[in-house]
């Protein structure tokens, strides 16, 4: 599979009153043509930082202080401003968490959505128009040629996140990034949605990186995992390596803490004990140390990454042969994909 994006050492700081927080701290993964690709990890893991960083949309005090976001070999955080604002949208396009902050709530939906496509693609307003109602229509939109001249507040939360699906896509970019699209949604409206977006990027080649806290939603979507904490990469593998055999503590914690449907069985759900490093002062070490039931005196020095198989890596002593053996979780897996469904 060819790589679409190639991140490399992201870090990207915010400078308060207090100090640096260093929200993003060296993050590297890849991801191929036509590959959905979620990261997951607690609140405050550092997801929603790395995924606005791959755009350059950090405000002050906020800023990218290191690393490369190579999309097809070009680097997006050396290109001139007006280049990336042509780019986003056109190459790289975002789907935020809450549709109703996202859409002007003041402009009508066809307002809103003419204005990308005509920003990006060479055409009139007619002709945006009704390509507007095109991608309406196509994410399932009821009436779109009544629907296009109504406000974001006349339209449901599943229908204004299936309006901006349709604004993220009107202009079919190599990238998409969904920050936890579904989270404000019921159950039924998720499957919908998800369902939704891996049809339509099935059908455009368009490339997915998923930022969700959902690892039933992964394992029903994606094909690759990254496991994010502290503002570091924790384990990165194949959706099958992950869910079935997790290499790190702290991911091995994450499915730990899923409910399992056993018939016939009350089990209490296991917690992570303690709270995420705080990153105005990030510890040397392992930042999963505090909180690590196999940790050691080694973990006071931040491991290199260990890989139990090509393509499935980890930040953890506990893979290079010494200290306690790492426990794989044979339950884990199959308690994620019972919640979220088969896996690809």
């Amino acid at each position: 599979m060819a790589q679409l994006l190639e991140v490399r050492d992201l870090q990207t700081s915010f400078f308060t009153r207090d100090g640096e927080v260093r929200s993003v701290r060296g993050v590297s993964f890849a991801v191929g043509e036509g590959e959905m690709v979620g990261i997951v990890g607690e609140s405050g893991s550092g997801k929603s930082v790395a995924a606005k960083s791959l755009l350059g949309l950090i405000p002050p005090p906020g800023k990218i202080v290191g690393g490369q976001v190579l999309l097809r070999g070009e680097d997006m955080l050396r290109l001139p401003e007006p280049k990336l604002r042509a780019a986003r949208g056109k190459r790289i396009a975002m789907i935020f968490q809450d549709p109703m902050t996202a859409l002007n709530p003041v402009l009508k939906i066809g307002t809103q959505l003419t204005e990308v496509i005509r920003r990006h693609r060479n055409v009139g307003r007619a002709e945006a128009r009704r390509l507007a109602i095109d991608w309406l229509r196509e994410v399932g939109i009821p009436s779109p040629e009544r629907r296009i001249d109504q406000y974001p507040h006349e339209f449901s939360g599943g229908m204004r996140q299936r309006v901006m699906i349709a604004m993220a896509l009107s202009c079919e970019p190599e990238l998409l990034i969904a920050d936890e699209p579904t989270t404000a949604l019921d159950v039924t409206i998720q499957a919908q949605i998800l369902k939704l977006m891996k049809r339509l990027c099935g059908t455009t080649n368009t490339s997915v990186v998923l930022i969700t806290h959902d690892l039933g939603v992964v394992a029903q979507v994606c094909t690759r995992v990254v496991v994010m904490y502290g503002g570091l990469v924790m384990e990165e593998g194949a959706v099958g390596d992950i869910f079935e055999a997790p290499q790190h503590p702290y991911t091995q914690g994450l499915l730990r803490s899923i409910p399992r449907v056993t018939e016939g069985k009350r089990e209490r759900l296991v917690s992570i004990e303690g709270s995420p490093p705080n990153l105005l002062h990030p510890p040397k070490g392992c930042p999963f140390q505090e909180r690590c039931p196999h940790a050691m005196d080694k973990c006071g020095e931040l491991p290199p990454y260990f890989e139990s198989k090509p393509g499935h890596r980890s930040l953890c002593w506990l893979q290079d042969g010494q200290g306690y053996p790492s426990r794989p979780l044979a339950f884990a897996g199959s308690a994620a994909l019972q919640q979220g469904g088969e896996a690809p």
